[in-house]
């Protein structure tokens, strides 16, 4: 198992290569989650994810043992001829921004359904990117096929002590930080993140507590370790903790050092994300919001302890963004559907209109329907989609609606 010292010799060899991130209190989110609330800012790294943590650590003992062998001192070590990953997301661009760094050669194999914008940015850090299969398992038996046959080294994504020691800095700094926290709430897809800082944090703080977060719909390391049988879904928003099994390293250090696990809802996730862009004016990805999903979903849970939280990767989708934001304001009734009907006469649309906006609302879209209604020929059903300032705005420009002589009703 990795150790303590694997870690902090991690951190030493990390040292000037990546981020020491903040790890700051949020007094809003305090409030909200009647807790104190320390956030670890890891989507701030360069290529906005934990994950270089433990690909730079991996890739930098590589290079030691390279230039160890070319001095004589170890002449049994294989010559390094490069490194091949494969990922879909974060790994694939740290393993790929250190190799640059390094000055190795990174193979990276990702399925073809990859978006082409991570496919653009890990080539952007030098990578050899190789599409090949129609889903992650496919794509990992390539990637070690061309391990073996071009003679590199594999670096696995999380079943790995190095990467496991590199992705434990998090919780050595976060400790190191805020001696005093009490709680973390991690982020759980294969494990790496969650068994490195629980080996951190259990060797700093022994009586600790250490709760891992997984999306409900891949809930994998939860039935490993629980004997559960939760059904597998087909996607989440998640995407970056979306692993179909567990690490065997990864595994046995969570069932050791994890004092528990929970599962979160696809909703969850997304009022963690759009909480954290309003209150903290930070960008995250659904991974990224598993920890303050779940602090949400459990207050009673957490009630006033003191919790730090892993910001764990910022790489979003910007439509995704957009579409979790519209849902958001659609569900705190910010952004609302009211359904008006009224005469089909000449001016009625445009005192329709002038009801919304002496009301203070602001109208985003108008749908008039003739044909397909219940209204008698002679009426008009008017669809608004308009911006308020929350649900008591909301009642409130329907009531002015029904003053001005319009039957009108919210349309969920």
């Amino acid at each position: 198992m990795t150790s303590i010292d694997d870690i902090r010799q991690a951190a030493a060899r990390l040292q000037g290569q990546i981020l020491t991130t903040p790890f700051v209190d949020s007094r809003t989110i305090s409030e909200i989650a009647g807790a104190h609330v320390f956030l670890k800012f890891e989507n701030l790294q360069f290529t906005a994810s934990f994950k270089e943590r433990g690909a730079c650590n991996k890739l930098a003992q590589l290079v030691d043992a390279e230039a160890a062998r070319a001095a004589g001192l170890a002449p049994d070590t294989p010559h390094l001829r490069g490194v091949v990953a494969m990922s879909a997301g974060n790994h694939a661009q740290g393993v790929a921004y250190h190799a640059q760094r390094l000055g190795l050669r990174a193979v990276i194999v990702m399925p073809r359904f990859t978006p082409g914008v991570k496919v653009e940015r890990t080539r952007g850090f030098g990578a050899e990117v190789v599409l090949h299969g129609e889903t992650l398992e496919e794509a990992r038996a390539h990637a070690f096929e061309l391990a073996e046959r071009e003679q590199l080294v594999f670096v696995h994504p999380y079943d790995d002590v190095a990467i496991i020691a590199g992705q434990g800095t998090v919780g050595l700094e976060m400790l190191e930080q805020v001696p005093d926290i009490d709680t973390l709430i991690i982020a759980v897809g294969g494990g790496g993140l969650i068994a490195g800082i629980a080996t951190a944090a259990r060797a700093l703080k022994p009586g600790i507590e250490i709760v891992g977060v997984q999306a409900s719909r891949f809930p994998a390391m939860v039935n490993a370790i629980q004997g559960t049988h939760h059904a597998q879904g087909g996607s989440t928003i998640a995407e970056g903790i979306a692993v179909g099994s567990p690490g065997k390293l990864t595994q046995e250090i969570v069932r050791q050092l994890v004092d528990d696990l929970v599962l979160v809802e696809e909703a969850d996730i997304e009022q963690a994300i759009l909480m954290l862009l309003e209150i903290e004016k930070t960008v995250v990805e659904g991974a990224g919001a598993a920890g303050l999903a779940a602090l949400l979903k459990y207050p009673d849970r957490f009630r006033g302890k003191k919790i730090g939280l892993v910001l764990c990767g910022g790489n979003i989708d910007p439509l995704l963004l957009a579409a979790i934001i519209e849902r958001g304001m659609v569900r705190a009734g910010r952004l609302a559907r009211i359904r008006v009907g009224a005469r089909d006469n000449p001016g009625s649309l445009a005192k329709i209109t002038a009801t919304v906006a002496g009301a203070g609302a602001n109208i985003d879209e108008v749908h008039h329907q003739r044909a397909f209604t219940a209204l008698s020929a002679q009426n008009v059903d008017i669809e608004l989609v308009i911006q308020t300032r929350g649900r008591t705005h909301m009642d409130e420009v329907i009531a002015a609606l029904h003053a001005a002589g319009f039957e009108a009703s919210e349309q969920r």
